[in-house]
């Protein structure tokens, strides 16, 4: 059967929500320039390489030819081990991005009845956030952030009515980089209704040494309607592989496991991480070597009289508002990609040891750095 085309000139036309979203933007790669080695700082990448087991476990696969292990057996059992958590409380996911797509496409959307459920976050949070809770039929609710770019857990706690079904918690918040504390946290969370599925999000974790911040595991532990979201992304170096995973009560990621993407983790990913976890002595001494580089440029901005929030994860922020895009081309022209959010600020990550001198030397010289309130 052939079907005549009427209206040749009309073209094909996406869901109309689609040109409402904001358009993800990834961190550029630096600009070459004469006589520097360029550094890429735009995208919160581990600096450093993965572990040589970890190579020596991606060298090692070669059933290229097969499907992986659509529920990622191995790494949810070294996670179940390395965590204490039954590992039928894990799923995995491209990346904890991922994991958080298959969390709104089965909680989040629009039911028969035609009503968009709400998905309540801090803003300004990580930039999908908003992407995705559109993509999954959801209306975003965006509660601005506090001073010093902290999560207001009390407007966002006044903004859950009967339509909410999910809220996100990103901590420490990409990309002002403060983390949520356990005392604030377990407060908001007994003033939100058990039906509401609250998700912290904890990409970076393993960056945190404040030993007030909330750890997500503890509370999915105490509280059956929380979601942890985690990423081998960062700390453990394995961006390029994407690989996360949520981990919540059975419950849950029954329901998880309708929606989730068939062979979303490769069997390349899947051993890169069991390797990573296997070692994760080693991972430590390297996330703390950022962390001491981090300390230092933290410090370093604070000479040069620099008022920044709390740097929690592998990033700094420079809230410097309307100057945003004139210090993100200074810094291209010094080498240095970093991340800039148009009108809000730009986001340095910890990168190495060169690249982070050059920033600190780069900020000492803007006289406008110092006069952020």
């Amino acid at each position: 059967m052939t079907t005549e085309n009427t209206s040749p000139h009309d073209p094909v036309q996406p869901r109309t929500v689609i040109g409402r979203m904001p358009k993800y933007a990834a961190g550029k790669p630096p600009r070459e320039v004469p006589g520097l080695e360029s550094f890429k700082l735009s995208s919160n990448e581990n600096p450093l390489p993965p572990l040589p087991e970890v190579v020596a476990a991606i060298h090692a696969q070669l059933d290229f030819n097969r499907y992986p292990d659509p529920l990622s057996t191995k790494l949810r059992n070294a996670l179940s081990e390395f965590l204490s958590v039954p590992a039928d409380d894990v799923v995995t996911g491209a990346g904890s991005l991922g994991a958080l797509t298959q969390i709104l496409a089965t909680f989040a959307g629009q039911d028969d009845d035609g009503v968009q459920d709400e998905v309540i976050f801090a803003w300004r949070s990580f930039e999908a956030y908003p992407i995705v809770v559109q993509t999954a039929g959801a209306l975003p609710v965006q509660v601005p952030l506090r001073d010093g770019g902290r999560h207001d857990l009390d407007a966002m706690a006044a903004a859950v009515n009967e339509r909410t079904s999910v809220i996100l918690l990103c901590s420490p918040n990409n990309p002002t980089g403060p983390a949520l504390h356990r005392a604030e946290v377990e407060a908001f969370i007994h003033k939100v209704p058990s039906n509401v599925l609250i998700v912290i999000d904890e990409a970076y974790m393993e960056f945190v040494r404040d030993p007030e911040v909330v750890d997500g595991i503890e509370m999915y532990r105490k509280y059956a309607n929380v979601v942890v979201l985690r990423t081998f992304s960062k700390a453990h170096g394995l961006a390029n592989l994407r690989v996360g995973y949520s981990v919540s009560h059975p419950e849950i990621t029954a329901e998880l496991r309708i929606a989730a993407t068939a062979f979303a983790v490769s069997s390349i990913a899947e051993d890169a991480a069991v390797a990573s976890l296997a070692h994760y002595d080693k991972v430590v001494e390297r996330v703390q070597k950022i962390v001491d580089e981090r300390t230092r440029v933290v410090a370093g901005l604070h000479e040069l009289g620099w008022n920044i929030p709390a740097a929690d994860g592998n990033f700094v922020w420079l809230p410097l508002g309307e100057d945003t895009a004139e210090f993100v081309e200074l810094a291209a022209g010094h080498a240095l990609s970093v991340r800039g959010f148009e009108g809000d600020g730009v986001r340095v990550t910890i990168g190495e040891v060169e690249a982070n001198t050059r920033l600190l030397e780069l900020c000492g010289n803007y006289p406008k750095g110092t006069k952020l309130s």
